[in-house]
């Protein structure tokens, strides 16, 4: 599919409703109900507080693919672009038909209602369901188990949301979107299954460079078999973990969102025109490995040390805000931040001349008496 293609699609098919970083089951009970005049909408389960769980399948060919999103709660962006994903093809566009022809598509939009509600990673129990595909504890695990067993799906798309401190390599290049092919084993051999994943992946990469060049990672591949991406790659069934991360001043993540959306389509376009056989895999390794080299904010110079602020997600009633903090004070020439600011050698104060602490979270900066303010 053509970027003019895919962005005209975003354009015309973007879900107004849903906007910003706090998507939760309520945010997407009305579009399920009109999905559900022409898509087969279903309760598979419900959560830990009892919140219903669905999942959304549509089309009618023999390439099964399975998406789930917010498997942690507050990693939402993926969420959105799957309701962009689904206008296009709930309006019948010609540029998806082959796609609704030639596969099946399960999705669990949120696998994780309350993590989603609180807008937190963990579920109910305080588990983090992406360390409990062994174990199965916890419902929404076993929601998870339960569609895959029954849909038996070709390939599954994991979907995440990944912190503003990757970078993609060791460049000054934000990770605005990251992949993975998931091991199948501790030596990280590169198995058939993964190559299938890793020719998918390849696909969306060539898509993405064109857009973003250079801010595309691969995420660390260490096998952990409690992990679900990992569990389904070692049952042989090509699994792709998407990460959405930052892209400049994108806080909100609607620009990530594309990416997503894009990605989403070209992947099902490839999966559906073409027999994955895992031949076209190389250039998978000619992405960058993921780093953590950024900082939200990187005061430079400040009297001969350098101050680093991250920001800490908080939600305040239905809106996620971001309040900075002292991550760190110290030489970070071998770090990078998405806004960077000169103090040209002056103390850094807080408001009120109060000396600077790791930990500290403050909205203004004071520098040679002027103040600034820090926060989104």
């Amino acid at each position: 599919m053509q970027v003019k293609t895919l962005k005209s699609l975003f354009e015309i098919h973007k879900e107004t409703a849903l906007f910003g970083r706090y998507v939760n089951g309520k945010s997407i009970a009305p579009l399920l109900k009109d999905l559900s005049k022409n898509f087969k909408i279903e309760q598979v389960g419900i959560s830990v507080n009892r919140l219903p769980i669905h999942t959304i399948v549509f089309g009618k060919g023999k390439k099964k693919i399975l998406m789930w999103s917010q498997m942690h709660g507050n990693e939402s962006t993926t969420t959105k672009a799957i309701f962009d994903m689904l206008n296009v093809f709930y309006s019948n566009d010609l540029a998806v038909k082959h796609i609704f022809e030639q596969c099946t598509i399960c999705i669990i939009p949120i696998l994780n209602p309350d993590g989603a509600k609180m807008y937190t990673r963990l579920n109910a129990n305080n588990m983090d369901l992406n360390r409990d595909a062994q174990d199965l504890t916890q419902p929404e695990s076993l929601v998870l188990r339960k569609v895959f067993k029954e849909f038996k799906p070709d390939f599954c798309y994991n979907l995440h949301g990944q912190r503003t401190i990757f970078s993609a390599g060791r460049e000054n290049k934000s990770a605005t979107i990251s992949f993975l092919a998931p091991a199948q084993d501790v030596d990280r051999k590169i198995t058939k299954t993964r190559q299938k994943a890793m020719e998918v992946i390849v696909a969306m990469n060539e898509n993405l460079q064109q857009q973003i060049p250079n801010q595309v990672g691969i995420y660390d591949d260490a096998f952990n078999l409690n992990c679900v991406g990992d569990t389904f790659q070692v049952e042989n069934i090509p699994t792709i973990l998407f990460e959405a991360g930052h892209y400049a001043n994108d806080y909100d993540r609607e620009v990530v969102r594309e990416f997503i959306f894009q990605s989403l389509l070209v992947s099902l376009n490839y999966v559906a025109t073409n027999t994955v056989t895992g031949l076209h895999h190389e250039s998978y390794f000619n992405i960058p490995q993921n780093e953590k080299l950024f900082y939200d904010i990187i005061i430079r110079n400040a009297k001969g040390l350098d101050v680093a602020i991250q920001f800490i997600e908080k939600l305040e009633g239905d809106e996620v805000v971001f309040m900075p903090k002292i991550e760190k004070i110290s030489n970070l020439s071998d770090f990078y931040a998405h806004r960077e600011i000169n103090a040209n050698g002056y103390e850094v104060f807080s408001v009120g001349n109060a000396v600077l602490k790791v930990g500290d979270e403050i909205d203004f900066v004071a520098i040679n008496n002027e103040k600034l303010m820090i926060k989104v």
